[in-house]
């Protein structure tokens, strides 16, 4: 089984920055990509960014492009971490985030979430 934990919510202002962590451990060996999703109140979960375990292939959602940045960290080990870096937040960033591990094509390890929240 693969688990993944989130860290770094919290409340920021408007225009400010987080940034969110996602431990990825256990048999990762079958993991082709980790994303992060969010899910505000009333709406939908969204795919926010996602990168492959090789960090060659990255997506973004067009509301986020050029303000959040995904990153692996430790591309060397079986445990890793999946940054994101959330830079000028708007207060429609406001919402659960939280990561997943994706096999084949289907996401099927999720994180227990972290709140992020932007006050204007």
């Amino acid at each position: 089984q693969v688990q993944l934990i989130e860290s770094g919510g919290g409340s920021v202002q408007a225009g400010g920055s987080l940034r969110l962590s996602c431990a990825v451990s256990g048999r990762t060996f079958s993991v082709v990509a980790v994303g992060w999703f969010r899910q505000a109140p009333e709406k939908e979960r969204e795919s926010v960014a996602a990168i492959n375990v090789n960090g060659r292939n990255i997506f973004y959602a067009d509301s986020v492009k050029g303000r959040f940045t995904i990153s692996r960290t430790n591309t060397r080990s079986a445990n890793f971490s999946v940054n994101l870096t959330m830079n000028n937040l708007k207060p429609e960033d406001t919402a659960v985030y939280f990561c997943a591990a994706r096999f084949g094509n289907e996401y099927r390890a999720w994180g227990q979430g972290t709140q992020v929240t932007v006050f204007s």
